[in-house]
């Protein structure tokens, strides 16, 4: 996947299901939906052991059939082999959906295959966090953003 290609995405998505996101804030699929949300896309936290709380001032939904409306693209934070059947709960779900991304370490040929075939562009074993610093120029040299190290998003 090209850098100009991971930026259309990043600049055309703007409803994103994540899914395994947790409400532990040093998880990185907890900071990646804060920092999604700061940056103005709009999350839908999707994760079955908290369905029905509130996480990032968002409502929580059990799995992906149940999030009501659209979303552009689905952020996965599950392990590879259960990518399968996350793929086909989603196209069953959003017959129209742009994007499946799957985070790092995550990746999953034949069912990346198979969302490809539907027209859904798929990125694998990347994190839209880290893209999108890079690619919109938030990183620097050593992957510091400005002068200012701080934990603090």
């Amino acid at each position: 996947m090209t850098d100009a290609e991971l930026k259309s995405i990043l600049t055309r998505v703007k409803r994103i299901a994540i899914l395994g996101v947790s409400a532990n804030p040093v998880r990185p699929s907890y900071f990646v939906a804060r920092y999604l949300k700061l940056k103005g896309f709009t999350i839908v936290p999707v994760n079955p052991g908290l369905a029905g709380q509130e996480l990032l001032g968002e409502r929580v939904y059990g799995s992906l059939a149940e999030v009501p409306g659209d979303v552009d693209m689905v952020d996965v934070f599950r392990r590879s082999d259960a990518v399968p059947g996350i793929v086909d709960e989603a196209l069953a779900r959003w017959p129209q959906l742009d994007v499946i991304w799957l985070q790092l370490g995550v990746h999953h040929d034949a069912a990346a295959a198979v969302a490809t075939a539907r027209g859904v562009t798929v990125v694998q074993d990347r994190c839209p966090k880290i893209e999108y610093q890079r690619l919109f120029g938030e990183l620097r040299m050593g992957g510091f953003n400005t002068g200012v190290i701080s934990s603090k998003l």
